[in-house]
């Protein structure tokens, strides 16, 4: 068994942006990360070295906020992909960056039609 060490653990922005990014393409139904063209309104498909460019992360009331802009597949429903995007996320980040104060807000941006 592990021994504690005394001391605290700092995460940054990134670091989150990067696990939550992971969690979220492990999850069915989740084609990728999104990002919205500032010039033209259009939504693009980010590839994985690209993943922060769809995650927000900022900090509220003393809580971890995390807003994932994602791309699904047709067809899935879309309510159960958001709560196990959620989970997955949070489940994540308690593990690795031991944050329990983690709310995660998900933006469907766009369907991915085959």
């Amino acid at each position: 068994m592990a021994k504690s060490v005394p001391g605290g653990l700092r995460v940054s922005n990134d670091c989150i942006a990067d696990l939550a990014g992971y969690a979220a393409l492990e999850c069915y139904g989740v084609v990728g990360m999104a990002q919205t063209s500032k010039e033209n309104g259009a939504i693009q498909l980010l590839s994985i070295d690209r993943l922060r460019k769809g995650i927000g992360v900022s900090a509220k009331n003393g809580r971890v906020v995390i807003d994932l802009h994602v791309i699904v597949e047709q067809g899935v429903n879309m309510g159960s992909v958001s709560q196990n995007l959620i989970s997955s996320v949070k489940f994540l980040l308690k593990k690795i960056a031991e944050l329990d104060d983690v709310d995660v807000h998900v933006h469907i941006d766009g369907m991915r039609i085959h």
